[in-house]
């Protein structure tokens, strides 16, 4: 899938950044891959464009002079479901769930390589064109084929057998392929609202699916960690 159709149409993306350098830098790699950037330096700002001329795509930096970035997100949570990169220095883990948890889809800490950024552009773009993130009744991803509606799951057309919370697991994880989802969110999702306590449960739990989805376990090219914060399902 190309970010544009036939090249008449590129996909706007928002970029709330207050650095001059790094706006420069942004606004001339999404220019050369195709992409219409629009510039806001605040938070006020970018829910003012966001409103008047929605884009595709946010990149936003949680640092701004006038709001948070985190705020930032929920209020466009309130009304948008426009995909949202967080872009920004804070790379300590509390910084990247309060961001994914006020609605970011995904979060780049800097310093970042732009092959990076554009690739988890290009995954956002996907989930939003495609609509509801996850909706695929049948997800296959490499030799990874889960099959939603019946509750199936093969790897390399061998089936495979997961307990009832692995399968709750990877079903959590499989509705947003490619975005971070956190311990938190997994928890409340697979265990209940009042779950905080079991999180030696996720990792054994995560460890049992690994050994029974990874070719080698240690090495997982299915079932991503994004340390500190959650795990996420490959995309492609």
């Amino acid at each position: 899938m190309s970010q544009t159709v036939e090249n008449e149409h590129p996909a706007v993306v928002l970029v709330v950044e207050d650095e001059i350098e790094i706006v420069r830098f942004l606004r001339a790699a999404l220019t050369a891959a195709g992409y219409r950037p629009l510039i806001a330096a605040t938070g006020q700002d970018a829910l003012r464009e966001a409103a008047s001329h929605p884009p595709d795509l946010v990149i936003l930096d949680l640092g701004l002079p006038d709001l948070d970035g985190t705020e930032v997100t929920r209020r466009l949570r309130e009304w948008s479901k426009v995909p949202i990169i967080v872009l920004s220095a804070r790379g300590q883990e509390k910084d990247k769930i309060e961001a994914l948890d006020a609605g970011a889809d995904d979060y780049v800490t800097k310093p970042f390589a732009v092959g990076e950024l554009l690739a988890r552009v290009r995954v956002a773009q996907r989930h939003a064109l495609s609509g509801t993130i996850g909706d695929e009744a049948v997800i296959a991803i490499g030799d990874l084929r889960i099959d939603r509606a019946r509750r199936e799951v093969t790897l390399a057309g061998a089936a495979i057998h997961l307990t009832p919370i692995e399968f709750r697991l990877l079903m959590s994880l499989a509705q947003a392929p490619g975005r971070v989802i956190t311990h938190g969110q997994l928890l409340r999702e697979v265990w209940g609202p009042r779950s905080a306590w079991q999180n030696h449960h996720l990792r054994v739990h995560m460890g049992n699916l690994r050994h029974k989805l990874e070719p080698v376990p240690s090495r997982p090219r299915y079932l991503l960690t994004e340390p500190g914060v959650g795990y996420r399902l490959r995309d492609e």
